[in-house]
């Protein structure tokens, strides 16, 4: 939902379209994105549009970003023992 987010605001029922889940279900997911700051809500008549909200994802990056290194070092052993099996 967030991928379909970052192209365009959506309702819930085109965000839940490509998903075999329930509209409940979509609508508490949702609620939890809401809740997370990742998405806003606005009313258009009778329609709630849902639109991202990057800014949280900012923080996440730069706090995942600081654990790069390590998982870089663990994909250069990786692929290094991949070469040496191959």
């Amino acid at each position: 939902m967030l991928l379909m987010l970052s192209k365009k605001e959506s309702s819930a029922t085109e965000l839940a379209s490509p998903f075999d889940i329930s509209q409940p279900a979509a609508s508490q997911h949702l609620r939890v994105l809401r809740d997370a700051g990742l998405v806003t809500v606005e009313r258009k008549g009778r329609e709630r549009r849902y639109r991202l909200d990057p800014a949280p994802l900012h923080d996440v990056y730069n706090w995942l970003e600081h654990f790069e290194r390590f998982w870089n070092a663990k994909l250069d052993a990786l692929g290094n023992y991949l070469n040496r099996i191959a």
